[in-house]
């Protein structure tokens, strides 16, 4: 029984790491091709690794450090804005609060993608009042991830906040807390591990959106990685796979590194909370 154990486990394994392994060849290959890195690691050449940093009209490190800024807006954003509305619904009553919940379940049923006219008209209209904001804008375009976001991120939180005990929240305020208090230093301390996992979702949705991101982001100089890595493959007879696999290779790491960080958090903040809503 343990052989088939560890046969899975390999075979999981390969079936994993064979795309980055292929992708890692691509980056190396001189040839530049995706056809030409069948032959894994028969020619390496960081040639492409170069070209990303001084190509002149393609500005990798403008787009990796573009992700990076708006990526770590949106989590921190993201956060801030799901565990206040999170902490609302689970600690207060008001009227309307069972039909806000289920309408934020019932928003997210509906696909993202009939989103996108209803975006470029509300920013093209913003653009004509406050710049800042509108089309182009990377503030724009912050906004609109803050706000796909925030109906299941609120959810998710509202289910870890309703699994610890309202006691807490009483005993504080007996001793004089306030509920700005409560919230801040009681309760998101207990809540550490959901923070975290929305963050991290949400910095690596962001990471790896182009549909808003290039239907936003006009200006070449603004534009996020994965929308400027695109064009290095969009050219029907100048494509470069080998700097686009190399540009891949690198725009993951803060992922990669992200994740082996915060790994600890993930199993423990994806269930912790889905026994009570």
């Amino acid at each position: 029984m343990r052989v088939w154990r560890h046969l899975a486990g390999v075979l999981a394994s390969v079936v994993a790491l064979f795309p980055l392994v292929f992708v890692l060849a691509a980056s190396l290959n001189p040839s530049g091709t995706l056809t030409g890195s069948n032959d894994l690691f028969a020619e390496v050449t960081w040639r492409h690794y170069a070209t990303l940093f001084t190509d002149a009209l393609h500005p990798f490190p403008r787009w990796f450090v573009n992700s990076l800024v708006i990526g770590v807006s949106t989590a921190a954003g993201s956060v801030f804005m799901g565990a206040c509305a999170a902490y609302a619904f689970s600690r207060f009553r008001f009227r309307g609060r069972e039909s806000g919940l289920v309408g934020l379940v019932f928003i997210q049923m509906f696909p993202q993608v009939l989103a996108y006219v209803a975006i470029f008209l509300l920013l093209s209209a913003f653009k004509e009042v406050f710049p800042p904001l509108g089309l182009g804008s990377t503030l724009g375009l912050i906004m609109v991830y803050l706000g796909g976001a925030l109906g299941v991120n609120t959810y998710l939180m509202k289910g870890f906040f309703d699994s610890i005990p309202r006691e807490l929240d009483e005993s504080a305020q007996m001793d004089g807390a306030s509920h700005a208090q409560v919230f801040f230093l009681i309760l998101l301390p207990l809540v550490r591990p959901i923070l975290v996992v929305v963050a991290l979702f949400s910095f690596v949705a962001t990471m790896n959106d182009f549909v808003i991101a290039g239907l936003v982001l006009t200006d070449p100089d603004r534009q996020t990685l994965a929308v400027g890595l695109y064009q290095l493959v969009s050219y029907q007879l100048g494509q470069s796979w080998g700097v686009f696999a190399a540009g891949a290779l690198i725009g993951a790491l803060p992922v990669l590194i992200l994740f082996q960080f915060l790994q600890r958090y993930i199993v423990g903040g994806l269930t912790s909370g889905a026994v009570k809503a």
